[in-house]
């Protein structure tokens, strides 16, 4: 699928058929000084694109990224010191 470009004021001028052409088409690409800026999508591309980029919980639980620093996590020990906690 060939993506077509628009120049942002020929994609204000023709707006209806830039519209058009997404929906029939696919993504249409919006140019400011020759740098593409902004893509026009049909609302389904949209969902579907959202859905697809989220993980599902289980692929988030299982990554292996974390999920928030441990470094600055600190406990409490008896007698009011304080010590970095040991990861393993």
């Amino acid at each position: 699928m060939k993506v077509k470009h628009w120049p942002v004021r020929e994609a204000k001028a023709r707006f209806s058929e830039v519209l058009r052409k997404a929906l029939a088409e696919g993504p249409q690409v919006v140019t400011q000084h020759g740098v593409e800026t902004a893509v026009l999508v049909s609302m389904d591309q949209w969902l579907e694109m959202r859905q697809t980029s989220r993980p599902t919980l289980k692929a988030w639980i299982l990554s292996p990224e974390p999920r928030f620093d441990f470094s600055e996590l600190l406990l409490r020990r008896r007698g009011g010191r304080r010590r970095v906690a040991a990861l393993d």
